[in-house]
C-alpha cells in the first residue's frame, strides 16, 4: 500500500505485508513507516553511466537536468559515486501486484515500472506512484476459461462468449483504465479463432496492444495469426520453425525462472532472439516472488544467449519505448531521475544488476538495500 500525505508519501513493505499475510515476510519490512517526498533533487557525482562513460547526474524536482563531467548545480546534495556504474531504473514487463502487492520493495530494489498482466477489474484504480504500471486489468477469456478456475478465480479474468462479447470487454477493460489487453491462448475452453481476431483487432483499433499467454507451438502460432503482439511467457514447448518465423517480429516477454529455467525454454528464447524477435525481461512476480531484479532471470537471459548489454536493454530502453514509460529507461536530460547505483560494471559482470547499493526514484533516494 502506498498512502499519499500532504508533500509526501509513506511507503513500507510492512504495511503491504497487511495485504498479503505472510508473503511479505520474505522482504525486509522497515520498522517505521517514514514518509518519502515524490520528487527530489541530488546530483550524482563521479559515477560511470554505463554505455556512456563517466558523468555527473544532476537531478531536479525528479528530472535529469544534465549528464556530464563537471556539471554544477547550486543548493542541491552531492552524493559521491566515484568507482560505481549508474544504470537506469528497470522495468519488469510481467507482473502480478494485486496477487503479491509489493510495489514499495520492488521499487527499494530497483524496479520502478511495470507491466501488470492480469488483475481484478478494481485494481486498475490503484495508485502506486511513484511506481508506474502499464495495467491489462483481467485477461479476456473464454466462459470457463483460464485463469478463472485456478489461481485467477477470483476476478483475474473477464468471461466472453463470442466475438461481440470479446469486443465488448475489450472496450470496457480499456474504459477501465487498461494500457494493454491479455489474452489467453490455452487448451479448452478459449476464445474461438474469430473472438480471438475480434478482440485483437478492437484493442489495437483503440491504440492499445495485446499481450497472450500461450506456451505450447499452437497456441502461439495461434496467438500469431490473432494478431497478438506479444508473447506474455517464453512458450515451454519447443517452438516450429513456422511459429518462430510468425514471431520473428514481434514480443516475448522472458519469464524463463517462473518455469524453472528448463532448456527447452530456454532454448526456446535463444531461438526467438535469433530469429529477430524482441525480447523484454520479465518475471511473473506475484506468481514469483522474488523482489526486485531477479538474478535468476537475468542469469537465464544470459544463457538463452543475450549480451550484457542486451539483457540491460530488455529491462530498461526496449520496454520503455516499447509499452510507453513515461520519461523511463535511460539516464539523459530530460529522462525521470530513476536510476540505479551499482558497485560493479554489469557489462562485465551481469550479476551486479541484482545488487543495487543504492536506488533513486524521482531524485529520491529509496531505502535501504541491504
Amino acid at each position: 500500500v502506498i498512502v499519499g500525505v500532504a508533500g509526501g508519501l509513506f511507503g513500507c513493505a510492512a504495511v503491504q505485508g497487511e495485504r498479503t499475510g505472510g508473503a511479505a515476510a520474505a522482504v525486509a519490512a522497515c520498522t517505521g513507516c517514514e514518509p518519502f517526498e515524490t520528487t527530489g533533487s541530488v546530483v550524482l557525482r563521479g559515477g560511470t553511466v554505463v554505455g556512456l562513460g563517466r558523468a555527473d547526474v544532476v537531478i531536479q524536482d525528479g528530472r535529469i537536468t544534465d549528464v556530464s563531467l563537471g556539471a554544477a548545480a547550486e543548493g542541491i546534495e552531492v552524493v559521491d559515486v566515484t568507482g560505481r556504474y549508474l544504470v537506469p531504473g528497470f522495468i519488469d514487463s510481467h507482473v502480478h501486484l494485486a496477487y503479491l502487492p509489493e510495489s514499495a520493495a520492488l521499487l527499494d530494489r530497483g524496479v520502478v515500472g511495470v507491466v501488470d498482466l492480469a488483475a481484478p477489474l478494481s485494481f486498475l484504480a490503484e495508485d502506486l506512484a511513484p511506481m508506474q504500471v502499464i495495467a491489462s486489468g483481467p485477461m479476456v477469456t473464454a466462459v470457463g476459461g483460464y485463469p478463472t478456475q485456478s489461481w485467477g478465480r477470483n476476478g483475474y479474468g473477464a468471461e466472453s462468449s463470442d466475438a461481440n462479447s470479446a469486443e465488448d470487454t475489450v472496450d470496457m477493460v480499456i474504459s477501465a483504465g487498461a494500457r494493454v489487453v491479455k489474452l489467453p491462448v490455452t487448451p479448452d475452453p478459449q476464445l474461438s479463432p474469430a473472438a480471438l481476431l475480434a478482440a485483437t483487432a478492437r484493442a489495437h483499433d483503440r491504440g492499445v496492444k495485446v499481450v497472450s499467454h500461450a506456451l505450447s507451438d499452437a497456441e502461439a502460432s495461434t496467438a500469431a495469426v490473432a494478431g497478438v503482439d506479444a508473447l506474455a511467457h517464453t512458450p515451454t514447448e519447443s517452438l516450429s520453425p513456422a511459429t518462430l518465423t510468425l514471431w520473428s517480429d514481434r514480443v516475448v516477454i522472458s519469464t524463463l525462472a517462473a518455469f524453472g529455467g528448463s532448456d527447452s525454454t530456454v532454448a526456446n528464447l535463444a531461438a526467438l532472439h535469433a530469429a529477430g524477435t524482441t525480447v523484454l525481461y520479465g518475471t511473473d512476480f506475484g506468481n514469483r516472488n522474488e523482489v526486485g531484479i531477479d538474478p535468476d532471470e537475468v542469469a537465464l537471459l544470459q544463457a538463452a544467449g543475450l549480451s550484457a548489454a542486451q539483457i540491460l536493454a530488455s529491462a530498461t530502453a526496449v520496454p520503455a519505448a516499447y509499452f510507453g514509460f513515461e520519461g523511463l529507461g535511460e539516464i539523459a536530460v530530460g529522462a525521470r531521475g530513476s536510476v540505479v547505483v551499482l558497485s560493479r560494471d554489469p557489462l562485465v559482470d551481469i550479476r551486479v544488476l541484482a545488487e543495487p547499493e543504492s536506488v533513486y526514484v524521482d531524485g529520491v533516494r529509496r531505502g535501504s538495500t541491504e
